[in-house]
C-alpha cells in the first residue's frame, strides 16, 4: 500500500467519521435546548380549537368541545396524545400593591389548567395542595413582551424582567356561584407555548367544585400531541371538521420533525461513508496480503508464527483507524467551538451537553472497525500459513 492509498484511505474514513461524530454531538447538543422547557423538538403539540363563525356568534352556540369529538380526535392515527384546556368557572379578580400605600392596582382575569405533561416549562415549583394558600402561576411569554415592549415603552415606565415579576405576590379574589375565596399568588414561570393563564390542575379541579358546584366546565380548546406534524390528514381533519391551530404551533411542530429527518440523513450519509472507507481499508489490506503473499510464506517457512507475519498490518491499521478517531474528534471540537456560541446568543439559558455519545460512538465505531480488521487479517495469514502446512 504505496503512500497515496494510505492518505486516499485516511481522507474517506476521516470524511465519514467526522460526519457522523459531528451529527451525533450537534444532535446531543441542539436537542436539550429544543426538549427542555421551551421544546419544540418534543412530539408536535398543537392546540386545537372550533373555528368561531357570525352564526355561530348569532346562535350564541359556545365553541366548546363534547366528550364525544374529544374521543373522535383521540381516535385519529396521527394523535398519540390528547389534553384538555379546563376553564375557571368562577370569576378572577388579581391585585397589585397597597392601599396603605396609595398604589393598588386591579384587573380582572381569568385562570385556565391543562394536564402537567403538556407544560412546557420547569415543574419542579409547580405544586398545590388543598389548604395552601398561595398558588403558582405560569404567564405567557408574549404578556410580558407586550408589556415590556409595547405598554411600557410607551408610558415611560420601566421594563420587567421574568425574575422580577417573580418575586412581586399577587392578590386573587375569586368569587363563584356558590362561595368566593381570597389567596395570594405568584408567577413561577413563563410559557413561550401556551397562550393562556395557568394554574395547576388540581387547584382548577377544587375550585370549581367548592365555589361554582353547580357547573361543568367545558373544554374550549385541546392540546394534541402528533406523531408526524407533517402528515396531510392533519390538514384534512381540521378542515373537515371546522377545527383551527395556532400557526405557530403547527410550524414549530413541523420545522422540528424536519430537523429530526436532516439529523437522521446526516447520520446515515455519515455511516454508509464510514463504511465504505472502512471497506476500502479492508479489501486494500487483503490486496496488500495477497501481494506479499511469497514473502508471508517465506517468512512462515524460515519460522515465524502467524502472529508474528500478521502483526506488522494489525499495527497498521490501528494507527491509521486511531489516527482517524483523533482528527475526527479535533474536528468535531473545532465545529463545536464555532456553534455553541451562536446557542448561547439565541438561548441565554443554554447549557452545553457532554462529548460521551460522540466519544462512545468513536470508540464503537473503532473498536468494530479494529476487530473486522483484525479478523480479516489473521484469516488471510493462517490460510496461507495452512496451505504451507499441506
Amino acid at each position: 500500500m504505496n503512500a497515496g492509498q494510505l492518505a486516499g484511505f485516511v481522507l474517506a474514513n476521516l470524511c465519514g467519521m467526522t460526519i457522523v461524530l459531528a451529527a451525533i454531538q450537534f444532535a446531543t447538543d441542539i436537542i436539550p435546548m429544543f426538549t427542555g422547557s421551551d421544546s419544540f423538538m418534543k412530539p408536535g403539540q398543537m392546540v386545537m380549537a372550533k373555528h368561531v363563525s357570525t352564526v355561530r356568534t348569532l346562535t350564541g352556540k359556545a365553541p366548546t368541545f363534547t366528550a364525544e369529538e374529544i374521543d373522535d380526535v383521540r381516535k385519529q392515527s396521527f394523535v398519540s396524545n390528547v389534553g384538555t384546556f379546563t376553564p375557571s368557572l368562577f370569576s378572577v379578580v388579581a391585585t397589585l400593591g397597597s392601599q396603605r400605600l396609595g398604589v393598588q392596582f386591579s384587573t380582572e382575569m381569568f385562570f385556565e389548567a391543562v394536564p402537567d405533561e403538556f407544560i412546557d416549562v420547569d415543574l419542579s415549583h409547580w405544586k398545590w395542595q388543598e389548604g395552601d394558600e398561595e398558588v403558582p402561576i405560569i404567564l405567557p411569554r408574549n404578556y410580558l413582551n407586550l408589556y415590556n415592549f409595547g405598554f411600557a415603552s410607551s408610558q415611560g415606565l420601566p421594563a420587567l424582567s421574568e425574575s422580577l415579576v417573580s418575586m412581586v405576590k399577587i392578590r386573587f379574589y375569586l368569587r363563584g356561584t356558590a362561595d368566593r375565596r381570597e389567596l395570594s399568588g405568584h408567577v413561577v414561570a413563563f410559557s413561550k407555548k401556551l397562550n393562556t393563564i395557568l394554574v395547576p390542575q388540581h387547584f382548577m379541579d377544587v375550585m370549581n367544585a367548592k365555589l361554582s358546584p353547580n357547573r361543568q366546565p367545558e373544554p374550549s380548546r385541546l392540546i394534541v400531541t402528533v406523531s408526524n406534524p407533517a402528515d396531510e390528514q392533519i390538514d384534512k381533519f381540521l378542515k373537515s371538521n371546522s377545527y383551527e391551530t395556532e400557526a405557530d404551533d403547527a410550524e414549530a411542530a413541523r420545522t422540528a420533525y424536519f430537523l429530526r429527518i436532516i439529523i437522521s440523513i446526516v447520520l446515515v450519509v455519515g455511516l454508509i461513508i464510514s463504511a465504505l472507507a472502512f471497506y476500502v481499508l479492508l479489501l486494500s489490506i487483503f490486496l496488500l496480503l495477497q501481494k506479499n503473499t511469497e514473502k508471508i510464506d517465506n517468512l512462515l517457512l524460515i519460522g515465524y508464527s502467524p502472529q508474528a507475519v500478521a502483526r506488522p498490518y494489525h499495527l497498521l491499521t490501528i494507527s491509521l483507524n486511531t489516527l482517524v478517531l483523533i482528527l475526527s474528534i479535533v474536528i468535531v471540537l473545532s465545529l463545536r467551538s464555532y456553534y455553541l456560541p451562536l446557542f448561547g446568543q439565541l438561548y441565554p439559558s443554554f447549557s452545553a451537553s457532554s462529548l460521551t455519545p460522540a466519544l462512545f460512538t468513536g470508540l464503537a465505531l473503532y473498536l468494530l472497525v479494529g476487530i473486522l480488521n483484525y479478523v480479516a487479517i489473521r484469516r488471510k495469514v493462517l490460510s496461507v500459513w495452512h496451505l504451507h502446512e499441506h
